[in-house]
């Protein structure tokens, strides 16, 4: 319980040990927003702005590549696909 006696909830942690690399970075862009957070309790947006458009940066890039990798899988899976022509099976 905090001073206004409201209970925090612990965040869900999300464990990934078969990707270590992911762990990597959800702790990298987790320290990211934590100093993001703190600069905007002080009011210091100038270097809070550029550490978001980094932080942006990094989850598009994140997004593009998982885009990537999901369209090289099913263009390479694609002659895998049966097809009835509309028919139920």
């Amino acid at each position: 319980m905090n001073a206004a006696g409201l209970r925090r909830e612990k965040p869900m942690r999300i464990d990934s040990p078969g990707y270590p690399g992911f762990a990597y970075v959800r702790a990298f862009v987790g320290t990211r927003i934590a100093r993001l957070s703190d600069a905007r309790k002080r009011r210091d947006m100038g270097a809070s702005a550029i550490e978001l458009a980094i932080i942006t940066a990094i989850l598009v890039g994140l997004a593009a590549t998982v885009l990537v990798i999901i369209y090289n899988i099913v263009n390479s899976r694609a002659s895998q696909i049966n097809s009835n022509n509309g028919r139920i099976p």
